[in-house]
């Protein structure tokens, strides 16, 4: 996770290079989490059948798709995008791993797990968010980007370096998927943690501690100047009208949904008008509130999703 934050920042300066440190850092993790797995396939130890294949499974996958995003990046160049098709095969990869972790724990070191689940999940949209602030350096005549940087994306989409293509290389996705990625998404991560945790506010707590991972990591890249970005405040008002849902509206998941949404929505125009958001088509917001109905609904459904019974109370 160290690794692949300052992965993303090291992209939005520099040009790629497949041993730059965050690449070597995240190696270390993942030969780590290699040995491990490796541990738990010898002893069967740790987890039960299901949770170990999700994670030998989600291991499989992101070892795979370590060489596709080499190959890819040696086919088409600089891969300007956070959302193509080798990166996702690293976050799916990576939320079998943590999946099948999480199945195999309780508690407040399950809810660590959904924050680590829920960095996974939200880690496509870090593109915009870190698009925001290197779009307004450029436009402010003090870019972020190197130039060898700028230059690079600037031949591989054949234009000179001007404000369209450092747009284009910062907002590589149109204006709607940001919102609905995480008011839809990352809400349903928080969603899930709570009805699979248990414990009340546990949504609030997951959304803080990513929030609070996110601050420091951006205040640590900022001494070491790296570009920094925009944090995903709003998801804490999400999270609170999740768990207040869960309190007080457990068996009308419809009204829940449309409650969160009304809050994550609210949440991220307050956001705007304090700091940074990235571009964002808000008008999309009844496509995300059916969404989140339908999801938070189905969700709703899955008896699995039960949080153990020895939690008791807590469950509440």
């Amino acid at each position: 996770m160290l690794g692949s934050s300052w992965d993303v920042s090291w992209h939005f300066k520099w040009l790629r290079d497949d041993f730059a440190p965050p690449h070597l850092l995240n190696s270390a993790g993942t030969t780590l989490a290699m040995v491990l797995v490796g541990v738990h396939w010898y002893t069967g130890f740790g987890v039960d059948k299901t949770a170990k294949r999700l994670i030998e499974t989600g291991m499989a996958i992101f070892m795979i798709a370590i060489p596709v995003d080499l190959v890819n990046h040696r086919v088409n160049g600089l891969d300007i995008t956070s959302w193509s098709p080798s990166h996702a095969l690293l976050y799916i990869g990576t939320a079998l791993m943590l999946a099948g972790v999480i199945k195999g724990a309780r508690g407040v070191v399950q809810a660590i797990l959904f924050a680590l689940f829920l960095e996974n999940w939200h880690f496509p949209a870090l593109h915009q968010e870190y698009g925001v602030y290197g779009f307004k350096s450029w436009l402010e005549g003090r870019p972020e980007a190197e130039p060898i940087l700028l230059e690079f994306a600037a031949k591989q989409m054949q234009r000179p370096v001007d404000t369209a293509m450092v747009e284009k290389f910062a907002f590589p996705v149109s204006d709607w998927v940001y919102p609905l990625w995480t008011v839809v998404g990352s809400v349903l991560v928080l969603v899930i943690a709570r009805r699979v945790v248990g414990m009340r506010w546990t949504a609030t707590g997951v959304a803080a501690g990513y929030l609070a991972y996110r601050v420091v990591a951006g205040f640590l890249l900022d001494l070491m100047d790296f570009p920094h970005s925009a944090m995903p405040f709003f998801l804490l008002a999400a999270a609170i009208a999740i768990d207040l849902s869960f309190r007080f509206l457990p068996s009308v998941p419809v009204a829940g949904a449309l409650l969160t949404t009304g809050a994550a929505y609210a949440g991220f125009v307050l956001q705007g008008w304090i700091v940074e958001t990235p571009p964002s088509a808000l008008e999309a917001w009844p496509v995300a509130a059916v969404l989140l109905c339908l999801l938070w609904y189905g969700q709703s459904r899955i008896k699995a999703l039960d949080p153990p019974e020895t939690l008791g109370s807590s469950a509440s």
